[in-house]
């Protein structure tokens, strides 16, 4: 009996992996009028707020007043909305904004629906990348296969999909080796780039970062919903070790009591990723469950897949049956807690357990020049990170190194305020190949702290756009992110569709200077006081430093503009926006030509 043929599907924009950053690259590249085809190896979409469940949104301290996209912010709005405005559904001390993963998937699928109406988006399920078929330096279509679950033959058939700029999405850069592209994975080592997070000496690929499949769990006092005891539990008690107490950054231990406050004045386990507050919402509390006492570090999701994810479900189980009957009482009357019920109703999955394991780490882009640990720094007197003149998108979370592979140690570095530089989506070989994911050319350092859920939204939605525009002109994304001309071409399409470029909190999408400020601040257009805030601090007049700095960031955006002087002691936002609009003419004239 023979297979039949496989389907096929065509669009301009191929986005292979269906999360954060697979549904960012998929909303930017629809909204600038591209056809696009979304996949993904799950059933649903959204990646780590649906099936890796982690729904409990790890972010900077400036979420609520800048620092992120329009797109980003719509997508937290939307996800409040589902519980009619309460700002933070579960109440999880981790995040500003813990809810549930059905809320996720329900908010992804309307703000898809339109595209997919409109017959812009074609959005295909449980399907997973298997081969490339290359022509001569392009990507030509990408074989997707079906993906059975729990044994089952799948119901879909196998998909050819062709575009003329294809998006590795996929959670682990598994379009990078398809390819052919250039990649690597691990730990460079400290002797390739001087970072004092890497490991010492050469590269080491498979000191890969750990995973975590969480779970979650109800507490129903007087129940008895004890997991059996799984194979192996002593030896993962005793080696994670199993316990509430965590090594803090601060080199300190925090110690913690599930219900209740801890000795050290910590709040509660219980309500660290606590995805539903009943006491706000109704019915019963559900908690998430990802800790240091199930974060895998024996194997690698890049090398030993399936082992890696067998063995950290097994992991989750061990460490719930010891909260269950070992875990100390709050109140000294002795070990565990049997009422804690695993949660299918809330995981969306048949046991409680995530569907798929969270991925800290994916194979990135090989870069003779990746972001590194150097790069994410403070400046000396600035607020902000190195500048980045290509940049295409905002980010800002610590370097959180969790155990690597063989590495049983974490390791942590505070950041800047930074940013994404387009130059790091995009690879040399194939030219149609955009990351749009954790796949971006960072060393492990860099990239562990791009990987949280605003950095990869907002790499996937710059990769979408750089997708779009190069469509669009007839490029390369290579070439379009690249040629000086081209690449300000993408960042003009970024500011209006609401995407900062620069840390300007007081600037956020919305405001009336905001596509100017942004675009003169990347091409160098801050000075001078206002390095040393993360605001443009709008109500102080222009400066000698700032009048030079806006003049020489025109000149730079448009080589040879002549315009108006920037009058000293004029209104910054009024200064910005008149040198801005005379920009963009500028440049909307030449790309017209």
């Amino acid at each position: 009996m023979t297979s039949p043929s496989p389907r096929r599907a065509a669009a301009d924009v191929a986005v292979i992996g269906g999360g954060l950053g697979g549904v960012a690259a998929a909303l930017a590249a629809c909204a600038a009028g591209r056809t696009v085809v979304l996949t993904t190896d799950q059933d649903v979409l959204g990646g780590q707020i649906t099936t890796q469940l982690v729904p409990a949104l790890d972010e900077h301290p400036h979420v609520e007043q800048g620092g992120i996209s329009a797109s980003y912010r719509g997508l937290r709005d939307a996800l409040r909305a589902r519980y009619g405005g309460v700002a933070n559904p579960g109440g999880g001390w981790v995040s500003r904004l813990c809810f549930e993963p059905a809320a996720a998937q329900a908010v992804l699928a309307d703000l898809l629906a339109p595209h997919v109406r409109a017959g812009r988006l074609t959005v295909l399920t449980g399907l997973r990348p298997a081969a490339v078929a290359r022509d001569a330096d392009r990507v030509g279509e990408v074989r997707l296969e079906p993906v059975a679950r729990s044994g089952e033959p799948s119901p879909h058939g196998a998909v050819l999909v062709s575009a003329q700029v294809f998006c590795d999405a996929t959670e682990t850069g598994e379009l990078l080796p398809l390819a052919g592209a250039a990649w690597v994975v691990g730990s460079e080592g400290r002797d390739a780039h001087g970072e004092s997070l890497a490991l010492p000496g050469g590269p080491q690929p498979h000191a890969v970062q750990s995973c975590t499949v969480g779970f979650t769990v109800e507490h129903r006092p007087g129940e008895d919903h004890t997991v059996p005891r799984p194979d192996g539990y002593e030896r993962w008690r005793d080696s994670q070790p199993f316990t509430l107490e965590i090594a803090g950054w601060d080199d300190r231990r925090h110690r913690y009591r599930m219900f209740t406050e801890g000795p050290d004045g910590h709040p509660p386990f219980w309500t660290y990723r606590r995805l539903r507050d009943g006491a706000a919402l109704g019915g019963r509390d559900v908690a998430l469950i990802n800790w240091s006492g199930n974060d895998y570090a024996d194997a690698s999701l890049i090398h030993e897949p399936r082992r890696a994810a067998e063995q950290a479900r097994a992991l989750s189980l061990a460490f719930l049956h010891w909260l269950q009957t070992e875990c100390p009482r709050d109140d000294g009357s002795g070990f565990g807690y049997p009422g804690l019920r695993l949660s299918p109703e809330a995981a969306g999955t048949p046991d409680g357990l995530a569907a798929e394991p969270y991925v800290r780490e994916s194979r990135r882009l090989a870069s003779a020049r990746p972001v590194r640990q150097q790069d994410l720094l403070p400046e000396p007197g600035q607020a902000r990170a190195a500048h980045m003149p290509d940049a295409c998108g905002p980010a800002f979370y610590h370097m959180d190194l969790h155990a690597r592979v063989g590495h049983p140690g974490s390791a942590y570095a505070p950041t800047a305020p930074f940013q994404i530089p387009l130059s790091a989506l995009v690879a040399e070989q194939p030219v149609n190949l955009v990351a749009a994911a954790k796949n971006l050319a960072a060393t492990q350092v860099a990239a562990a702290a791009y990987r949280v859920h605003h950095g990869e939204w907002a790499v996937g939605e710059a990769a979408g756009t750089l997708a779009a525009f190069a469509v669009r002109r007839g490029l390369t994304p290579l070439r379009a992110a690249t040629d000086p001309a081209a690449r300000i071409g993408v960042q003009q399409d970024l500011v209006r569709a609401g995407v900062p470029l620069a840390w300007l909190l007081d600037v956020p999408p919305g405001h009336p200077a905001f596509a100017h400020a942004h675009l003169l601040a990347a091409a160098g257009g801050l000075a001078g006081g206002r390095l040393e805030t993360l605001d443009a601090q709008l109500d102080r007049p222009v400066d000698e430093a700032d009048a030079a700095a806006l003049a020489g960031a025109a000149r730079r955006l448009v080589p040879g503009l002549e315009p108006a002087p920037v009058a000293v002691g004029s209104a910054w936002p009024d200064a910005v926006t008149a040198l801005g609009t005379a920009v963009h003419r500028a440049l909307d004239v030449s790309t017209a030509r």
